[in-house]
């Protein structure tokens, strides 16, 4: 009787390992096929408006991990695109892109006046001296006073920090740690 148990135990045994086996074999098959071409870190939805890039494009995405709304942003798609990073201007900023609270402010931000200037360190006069850029680069624009003006929309709508962008003070804070939808609907 013992011999009559023992066989049949090993034969439960050995019918579980075979199903365990083939259930096995069978997830693998199914298992999606991984694409192996690199992501991509933009998404264009104007890519008739865009020419194809032609090199590397700069991968941003520590950046929107937050800032989001300059994923299809047109100033930063259109540097990253030519493998410029929001470091290259604003600083690898690794205390802000650690601090969840979002106390700590960007390495390098620009007041509104030394926006241009910062630009033309890339886009000089002699690049850009068009005719309607006269009145700008002459300083007397009335309407269209800075590059972020006409090129691209390169400012947050609603902040919940402020700081002093020369001293990096912050001089404005909500005290709201996360905005949900409802918040930014009602801004």
């Amino acid at each position: 009787m013992r011999y009559f148990r023992f066989c049949l135990l090993m034969l439960m045994l050995a019918v579980t390992v075979a199903v365990i086996s083939c259930k096995q074999k069978n997830r693998e098959r199914e298992r999606p096929q991984v694409n192996e071409e690199p992501p991509l870190l933009l998404e264009d939805h104007n890519e008739q408006e865009l020419a194809p890039a032609t090199g590397p494009v700069a991968d941003n995405s520590r950046c929107h991990v937050c800032h989001i709304n300059y994923e299809e942003e047109e100033l930063a798609v259109c540097h990253a695109r030519a493998n410029i990073s929001c470091e290259q201007c604003h600083g690898a900023c690794d205390a802000h892109c650690n601090d969840e609270d979002n106390i700590t402010p960007p390495d390098i931000m620009y007041a509104m006046a030394k926006v241009n200037s910062f630009c033309m360190t890339c886009h000089p006069r002699d690049a850009i001296d068009i005719q309607h850029h006269e009145p700008l680069l002459e300083g007397v624009a009335t309407e269209k006073k800075y590059c972020t003006d006409c090129h691209g929309s390169h400012r947050l709508n609603y902040r919940t920090r402020k700081w002093n962008k020369t001293t990096g003070e912050l001089v404005e804070d909500d005290k709201v740690r996360m905005m949900t939808d409802e918040m930014l609907n009602e801004k």
